[in-house]
């Protein structure tokens, strides 16, 4: 009889955490830690990276690279054993209107959001059984003007997921849309004074909640190809 999915199979497990500096990455490699993991966080800043690996615990592994880099990304998982889990939260955008954001910055924050968990897949080395979990958002289905290239790429990184559920098999693959989250990304970009579109949670979500949601998807070994909505109820406004 198979046992009933639980944080506990984490324990003694080997867990990759793309962009795990700060926000929704950091969250979930302190819940992952605490529950027994052995975390390797990245990011592409090494101080930064430094940092959020003394904040986690003693084990915690690091390294850096530019996840949009084809020859970092090969040569990271080239030099590491396979992963039981992947988790990809990394991603540096920037949204305008699409007639006053320049190309340049509109192709790099698509290739940001969508290249980088594509490569992140098309290197990584992971244990049957495994779970590969990448991160959209609410723009994916609720796009507003403003977040062209946002809205663009996280649909794109939806439907990878459900391309990847069936190429990488038995490795699980699967996808969180998260509405606002209280990460020093939104904080640098918003207006503290912004209130909050309107939705039945009335509040942006914490860090660790998201955090769990990945964790819960990467645990549940029944579950792939899947896009978990959590926003607040935004989609259903």
């Amino acid at each position: 009889m198979n046992k009933a999915p639980s944080f506990a199979a984490f324990a003694s497990s080997r867990l990759l955490v793309v962009g795990g500096s700060s926000g929704i990455g950091l969250a979930t490699a302190r819940i992952a830690a605490a529950h027994g993991a052995f975390v390797t966080v990245t990011g592409r800043s090494p101080d930064r990276v430094k940092a959020a690996v003394a904040s986690i615990s003693a084990d915690t592994a690091s390294a850096s690279f530019d996840m949009t880099d084809e020859a970092e990304v090969e040569a990271f998982f080239a030099t590491h054993p396979p992963f039981d889990h992947i988790v990809v939260t990394a991603a540096a955008i920037r949204s305008a209107p699409v007639r006053a954001l320049s190309l340049d910055t509109a192709r790099s924050t698509f290739a940001s959001k969508f290249w980088g968990p594509y490569l992140i897949a098309r290197f990584a080395r992971l244990t049957d059984g495994g779970s590969l979990s990448l991160i959209s958002g609410a723009a994916a289905r609720r796009p507003r003007a403003g977040r062209g290239p946002v809205a663009a790429a996280c649909a794109a990184v939806e439907a990878l997921t459900k391309v990847l559920a069936v190429e990488l098999a038995p490795v699980r693959v699967n996808c969180i849309a998260p509405g606002l989250v209280d990460t020093p990304m939104l904080r640098a970009a918003y207006d503290p004074n912004t209130p909050i579109p309107p939705q039945p949670v009335r509040r942006a979500a914490l860090p660790e909640g998201i955090a769990f949601q990945i964790l819960a998807c990467a645990a549940n070994p029944y579950m792939t190809g899947s896009i978990i909505d959590l926003d607040g109820g935004l989609s259903v406004m």
